[in-house]
């Protein structure tokens, strides 16, 4: 396989270059304008940067990974939101066409969306499934639904070769701490290194969808085989789980006594209790299932929060 992947320096990303490589694909990792590492500077305001890449990736299949992806970040930047996740998205379309039209082969573009599409939802529709209207309830959400209705819309007008899959709340090692796991692992971590044993949290009640980075990667990769073109998917595990449950288990795991204390500002403007997914037709359409048990995870979070603890000056 030739890969052109998008957001390769992004927490998933990463992961999916690893992935690839590993398994023997030829791929072409492209970041951001800042970002460093030996990745391709890739600008999705940018057409001829977008060409560019193509050209020189040659793929077989491009994962369109790059995103903002912090949903309260679109709420003090909807506009900018909008322009990365939705028009950005459309522009590398736009690329994957001309280069197509120039005499390439058409590549498959996955394109990462979010189970944020699916907005609030009433008990009865859970779990979640791919039959469901889209009904976004953020800026971010609104972004990734644009995007998706950009992408299928291409499919159907250019016969472009489309996949969507909706991803689900997934952790894993080198997640940034401003999504809630990694946040209260650093915290234990902290309390572990000698820090105030106090631990801000947000809304423990939530119940979410949440599945291992590793896992989501391995979908992703099954997609990109087996998926029916213009066609959306989740990714996710099935299983709803309080992040009251999370927060129990990290402080087993790291073995600290903590006063846990209520932080407004870990509060969403707008959150849904529970939020889980069916994985069906992804597992039966090419046999994935997860592999990597939501304890697994959590034990490897705070392990890698706590090396970084460790790491970080006094």
């Amino acid at each position: 396989m030739r890969a052109l992947v998008t957001g390769a320096s992004g927490f998933a990303g990463r992961y999916l270059v690893e992935t690839l490589r590993r398994d023997g694909a030829d791929v072409l990792a492209c970041g951001g304008p800042r970002d460093a590492g030996g990745l391709l500077p890739l600008d999705l305001a940018d057409g001829a940067s977008l060409r560019a890449a193509l050209d020189l990736a040659r793929p077989d299949v491009v994962f369109h990974l790059a995103a903002q992806t912090f949903v309260p970040e679109s709420f003090a930047s909807p506009v900018a939101t909008y322009e990365t996740n939705a028009l950005g998205t459309a522009r590398l379309l736009h690329a994957i066409r001309e280069y197509a039209a120039a005499g390439a082969a058409m590549p498959r573009l996955l394109f990462t969306s979010s189970a944020e599409v699916y907005g609030r939802r009433e008990p009865g529709e859970f779990p979640l499934h791919e039959t469901l209207t889209v009904e976004p309830a953020t800026p971010y959400a609104a972004s990734k639904a644009a995007a998706e209705a950009i992408v299928m819309a291409e499919a159907r007008a250019f016969g472009m070769d489309v996949v969507v899959a909706r991803a689900f709340n997934h952790i894993g090692p080198g997640q940034s701490d401003r999504f809630v796991v990694p946040s209260l692992a650093a915290q234990l971590a902290a309390v572990a290194s000698g820090g105030s044993p106090v631990l801000l949290v947000g809304n423990l009640n939530a119940a979410r969808d949440f599945l291992d980075v590793r896992d989501v990667v391995a979908a992703y990769l099954a997609l990109a085989r087996d998926a029916t073109s213009g066609e959306a998917y989740n990714v996710c595990s099935g299983t709803p789980v309080k992040v009251r449950d999370v927060l129990r288990d990290l402080i087993a795991i790291a073995g600290v006594a903590v006063e846990v204390r209520e932080d407004p500002q870990r509060f969403r403007p707008l959150d849904v209790p529970v939020f889980f997914g069916s994985a069906e037709k992804l597992r039966a359409r090419t046999g994935w299932k997860p592999s990597i048990p939501l304890a697994h995870s959590l034990h490897d979070v705070y392990t890698a929060a706590r090396v970084q603890a460790s790491n970080s000056p006094a």
